[in-house]
C-alpha cells in the first residue's frame, strides 16, 4: 500500500503523455484512475482517488497517449469569426456581413435573417465578437433581473467575461460588498432556453452557495427540470467553445 506520493506529482499538475500534456486530478470519490477528456477546456484529465496514487494516473495517461490524441481530435475545429458565414445568437442565425461603416446589428425581418455587419479588415472578427458580447451583456442582464426578482433577491452586477471552465460565477452579498455574476460571453451562442437555465442556475446561489438539494430545489422553482440543458451544454459546450478561435 502506498502511503505517500514518491513522485511528488500534485493536484493541478500537468505532465507529458506523447505529445500530449494532461492535467492531473485528485478526486476522492474516484474508485480507479481513469482519463477523461474535458471537452470546454479542450484537454484532457488524469483522474486518481488520492494523491499518492497519482503516479499510477501518470503512467496510466502515458499507456493511453494514442486514445488521448484521437479524442482531442475528434473535438469541433476552431471556428473565426470571418465573413460571410453564420453564427446563431440565443438560438437566432445572424449572418456576419462585410460591410463599409460602424459594425452594426440589424434585426431579422420577414425577408431576411438577421446580419451583423462590420469592414472587411483584420479587425472584422474583434468588431463582431464586441458586439455578441454586448448583446450577451443586454440579454443575460435582463434574465439575470428577471430571476432574481424571482428570488426576492437585489439586482446583483453583472459582468461578460471569456472562461473555458465555467458558463457563469456568482458571488453572493456579504459585508465585502453586492452580489454580483459572471457570465461567458458564449452563452449567446447557445439556445435562448439554454442560456436562460445559465441565468436561473446563477441567481439561484445568490441564496444558495452550494450545490445541494435546496439549491437545485431553487433552480427547478423559477426555471423548471435543468437535466436537458445541462446535458445540451455537456454535449455542444466544445462548439461554443471553437466560436471566434484561430
Amino acid at each position: 500500500m502506498k502511503l505517500f506520493n514518491r513522485a511528488g506529482f500534485s493536484h493541478g499538475d500537468r505532465v507529458q503523455a506523447g505529445e500530449q500534456t494532461v492535467r492531473l486530478a485528485v478526486n476522492a470519490r474516484a474508485r480507479r484512475i481513469s482519463l477523461r477528456i474535458d471537452r470546454i477546456k479542450r484537454e484532457a484529465i488524469a483522474i486518481a482517488p488520492s494523491a499518492s496514487r497519482l503516479p499510477e494516473a501518470v503512467a496510466f495517461a502515458r499507456e493511453r497517449s494514442d486514445w488521448i490524441v484521437g479524442q482531442l481530435a475528434d473535438l469541433p475545429a476552431a471556428a473565426p469569426l470571418l465573413p460571410d458565414s453564420e453564427i446563431m445568437v440565443f438560438g437566432e442565425p445572424v449572418l456576419l456581413t462585410a460591410a463599409a461603416g460602424r459594425a452594426k446589428l440589424i434585426a431579422a425581418t420577414d425577408d431576411a435573417p438577421a446580419r451583423l455587419l462590420a469592414p472587411d479588415d483584420a479587425a472584422f472578427g474583434d468588431r463582431v465578437l464586441r458586439l455578441v458580447k454586448a448583446e450577451a451583456r443586454r440579454w443575460l442582464t435582463d434574465r439575470t433581473g428577471l430571476y432574481a426578482a424571482a428570488l426576492g433577491q437585489p439586482m446583483p452586477k453583472v459582468a461578460i467575461t471569456d472562461t473555458r471552465g465555467r458558463w457563469g460565477s456568482c458571488r453572493p452579498a456579504s459585508a465585502r460588498g453586492a452580489a454580483s455574476i459572471r457570465y461567458s460571453w458564449r452563452l449567446a451562442l447557445a439556445p435562448a432556453e439554454v442560456a436562460d437555465y445559465v441565468a436561473a442556475h446563477e441567481c439561484a446561489h445568490l441564496l444558495e452557495a452550494n450545490h445541494g438539494p435546496g439549491f437545485w430545489a431553487l433552480v427547478r422553482q423559477i426555471n423548471g427540470d435543468p437535466a436537458r440543458h445541462r446535458d445540451w451544454l455537456r454535449r455542444e459546450g466544445g462548439r461554443l467553445q471553437a466560436v471566434g478561435r484561430v
